[in-house]
């Protein structure tokens, strides 16, 4: 009974982003029902590549979904979010960069390494937004405001304000696709990613005491956790998240542009994880959740595009249909649907309410 009423709940958080994603599948096949063909074309490299709407929706939020399983746990843990991924995600890119030049060449080992410093800078600048939030108990987001002001301006320092061009088939094969594998490369990151996560979750604990820390940080310190260990887990772990997506932005570009590189992905990024059903006050999450809230806002975006919106007018748009996501996944809404629901199955009898023991 117990494992029914569990798959019951994890359902009902997701129900709201399938909802919504459902919403906008169906309305895109009325609108255009070409709109998620998938055919298999030559691209400029002479590479048989997938291509198609959904392909691209699929691989163009794949540094947002990525950075949204990050915030995830910071946000569960912590009870607010960093907004300051999109910035140290620029001075991940500068590192990877100058590493890459100060080796001489891109190289499979120079990329490797290049991929490693950066990741230990951003786990480092994370780790300064961890202790500021875990061991000096500043809200999250004050916190991570000091690198969302500064934290380009030290990828300037780092890096210059050169726009690099990177022209390597090793660049293209992470940012794009490999030869003679048609999906992108960064579909795959996004898996990886999510199936480290799952592993650690499955072989340890991590997973219920950061819900334990999140919930009630008093109780779980009373029962044996370390709430400050488990913070700044959780910003590490999103530091790793921070430098992959850093690694597929630059990739994908093929050159380095600190004011432009993941530039505000940490609202959209705030916002997958609340269209995922994730309280932003911390507590139980689902990292598939803020996966498919990340696929949405991209779909969303998508579908916009090809309704020929302006750009300038696609963020109000967009601002539109999500805040009447969050509003109908909010506790609220939910807790009025839910009694309507319990009412509307209730059993009723002509002669009143039916009397459970009586034979």
């Amino acid at each position: 009974m117990k494992k029914k009423n569990k798959a019951a709940g994890g359902l009902g958080q997701l129900l709201i982003p399938l909802v919504a994603l459902g919403i906008l599948i169906v309305f895109n096949l009325f609108r255009d029902i070409g709109f998620f063909s998938i055919v298999m074309r030559v691209n400029n490299s002479g590479n048989i590549v997938l291509t198609g709407n959904l392909v691209s929706i699929i691989d163009s939020a794949s540094e947002l979904a990525i950075i949204a399983m990050g915030m995830t746990l910071v946000t569960a843990a912590c009870g607010g979010q960093d907004i300051s991924v999109g910035a140290v995600g620029a001075i991940s890119g500068a590192v990877f960069v100058k590493v890459l030049q100060g080796m001489g060449g891109i190289t499979p080992t120079s990329v490797i390494v290049g991929f490693l410093l950066c990741c230990l800078a951003t786990i480092l600048f994370k780790l300064f937004n961890g202790t500021l939030v875990a061991v000096f108990r500043i809200q999250p987001m004050i916190a991570t405001l000091i690198l969302y002001s500064c934290a380009r301006s030290i990828a300037y320092w780092i890096n210059g304000d050169a726009t690099p061009q990177l022209n390597s088939p090793i660049i293209s094969s992470i940012g794009m696709t490999i030869p003679g594998i048609p999906i992108p490369t960064p579909i795959f990151a996004v898996i990886l990613v999510g199936l480290l996560l799952f592993l650690i979750f499955r072989f340890t604990s991590l997973g219920i005491y950061t819900q334990s820390v999140g919930i009630n940080e008093g109780a779980a310190r009373l029962n044996g956790i370390n709430p400050t260990k488990i913070k700044l887990i959780s910003f590490i772990l999103l530091g790793v998240c921070v430098s992959v997506a850093a690694l597929i932005g630059v990739c994908r570009l093929g050159q380095l542009n600190h004011k432009t590189l993941l530039v505000d992905i940490e609202m959209d990024a705030i916002l997958a994880v609340a269209i995922g059903g994730n309280s932003l006050g911390g507590g139980r999450f689902k990292i598939i959740g803020s996966v498919l809230g990340a696929y949405i806002i991209q779909m969303l975006t998508t579908t916009l595009y090809a309704m020929n919106v302006a750009p300038v007018n696609v963020k109000a748009y967009k601002a539109i249909v999500i805040i009447i996501i969050v509003v109908a996944g909010s506790p609220v809404v939910k807790s009025f649907l839910t009694n309507l629901w319990r009412r509307l199955r209730a059993p009723s009898a002509p002669g009143g309410p039916r009397k459970e023991g009586v034979s």
